[in-house]
């Protein structure tokens, strides 16, 4: 166990040298995330939300804690095959790192650094742990008598094994809090320029919001998502915290005549816009929580590709698909034509009045409506390449999720809660609707499988914000099961047709049942 904290401790000084994200703990949690089967990430987001990566790493360091025991076992009984067995764990942390999408060669050396450290210490705290030669024969005495000469006697180096252990555990520990403090000291630089930055006034503000487009209904989602409280759905065991002066956007690719590459203050100095914009993750189940609706502050995408002289399907241009790349290796394929038809797509740097806090991207986002995440909201964006669907698969797409997945129709209780206990009487059921770029036109709600009830809606913000809804309940006593389905602005309606989130998201109609008492 000594051992395994030292090596832990050597690699995560090595890592603040090399980047925090080859760290072998979190380079061996982002390998099980690529390689973790569709359903059991589900299960994960479903489950866990945010909570999925703190319990995927506790995961790591408790199996890390039975193999550091298991190794010290074996090396009281074979020394150097417990140190060989230190250094071939610390080769498959070097591998996790270096075949991460993001990886390269210097990422192997905090998993190298750290194995050849816990191997050392582990070699020499047995060789503490030594079985003498025999005893030689006290004078006088009888063969086969006391401690004779046929006796093995096992002599601790107790002092020895106590002051090696301390210095060990006392280097290690100085190790591991100036890699924490490097650690810090680059991320106190990202989290300076977060501060530092100054949104600009958009040169195209968003519309107001208009009046009555918040109930005021208690226990119903308000209008605009707090960003405490917005979801949070991606594969970084280590949030990136990126330095703004040092981001650059590179566009390039497959009929892009002119390739560009562009920091923030370019991107400052470009026609601003604001928009509200809700946005959604292909995760979430019908009813779920992975949904919010916020204020974007940003840049048009599309402006920017057609500087790059990039055409979009429809005017003859030769890629379908533009592929953005975040600084974690992760990669998302979106659609050209959805980029370039008008819709407000943006590279995105405020977020409800502020930066884009590290968590959601900063220092810049990609946000494009009508489309699930996966699809669309590359988050710390760092490359973008046009290209086709035929020639290659995203991310998620290789792990048995659609090429393209527009927001489907979706609605939702809030309250009553489900096995809520409300009074006979008028109850307020109230909730969301969304169908990002169509717009909702109607709501409905039944109970216990009877005929439909128009809900009130909410003023309509515009077509990419979810819109909210209340039907008035006269509830009477016994158990009630009540289901909501939506229209959108096309006039297609919800179906209720239940299907799981995989291969392109969520569909059924959203039911709570409450006893009325």
């Amino acid at each position: 166990m000594i051992a395994g904290f030292c090596s832990l401790a050597a690699a995560e000084l090595v890592s603040a040298l090399v980047r925090p994200e080859a760290g072998p703990v979190t380079a061996v949690g982002g390998a099980v995330i690529d390689r973790s089967p569709t359903a059991l990430k589900e299960f994960a987001v479903r489950h866990l939300g945010t909570g999925d990566k703190p319990a995927l790493e506790l995961g790591i360091v408790v199996l890390l804690a039975v193999f550091a025991m298991a190794v010290g076992v074996l090396a009281l009984h074979h020394r150097r095959t417990g140190s060989a067995a230190v250094l071939l764990f610390g080769a498959i942390g070097a591998a996790a790192a270096v075949g991460r999408p993001e990886g390269s060669a210097p990422d192997a050396l905090p998993s190298v650094v750290g194995a050849a450290v816990g191997a050392g210490v582990l070699f020499a705290l047995t060789g503490r742990l030594t079985t003498a030669p025999p005893r030689p024969p006290a004078s006088g005495s009888e063969s086969g008598s006391g401690s004779g000469s046929g006796e093995a006697y096992r002599a601790f180096d107790r002092r020895g094994f106590v002051i090696t252990s301390a210095v060990a555990t006392a280097v290690s520990a100085g190790a591991g809090l100036l890699g924490r403090r490097l650690t810090s000291s680059v991320q106190a630089g990202a989290t300076a320029s977060r501060h530092d930055l100054v949104l600009p006034v958009p040169d195209s503000p968003a519309p107001a919001v208009p009046a009555g487009a918040g109930l005021n209904i208690r226990g119903l989602s308000p209008f605009f998502t707090p960003v405490k409280d917005f979801y949070r759905v991606d594969t970084a065991l280590v949030v990136p915290r990126l330095d703004a002066a040092g981001w650059r956007l590179r566009i390039h690719g497959e009929g892009v005549a002119r390739p560009l590459t562009v920091g923030l203050h370019d991107l400052l100095r470009r026609e601003i816009i604001e928009r509200d914009i809700t946005l959604a993750c292909v995760s979430n189940e019908v009813g779920g929580p992975y949904i919010g609706n916020a204020r974007w502050l940003g840049v048009r995408l599309a402006d920017l590709l057609r500087e790059a002289g990039v055409r979009p399907p429809s005017a003859g241009g030769p890629a379908d698909q533009l592929v953005a790349r975040s600084v974690d290796g992760m990669t998302i394929g979106t659609p050209v034509e959805a980029v370039m038809d008008g819709r407000d797509a943006m590279l995105a740097l405020g977020m409800n009045g502020e930066p884009l806090p590290f968590e959601h991207g900063f220092p810049v986002r990609m946000v494009v409506p009508g489309l699930y995440g996966y699809v669309s909201a590359c988050k710390w964006i760092e490359d973008i390449e046009l290209t086709t669907f035929d020639a290659y698969d995203a991310y998620w797409v290789r792990r048995s999720w659609a090429q393209q997945a527009p927001v489907k129709t979706e609605s939702r209780i809030d309250t009553p809660r489900s096995l809520a206990s409300p009074r006979p009487g008028t109850v307020p059921v109230a909730g969301v609707a969304w169908a990002q770029h169509r717009g909702i036109s109607r709501v409905e709600v039944r109970v216990d499988g009877g005929k439909w009830h128009p809900a009130r809606l909410a003023a309509a913000d515009n077509r990419d914000t979810w819109r909210q809804w209340v039907w008035e309940w006269p509830a009477t006593s016994g158990r009630h099961t009540l289901e909501v389905r939506a229209t959108d602005g096309t006039g297609a309606t919800q179906t209720g047709r239940r299907a799981g989130t995989v291969p392109d998201g969520a569909t059924g109609w959203h039911s709570v049942e409450v006893d009325v008492s």
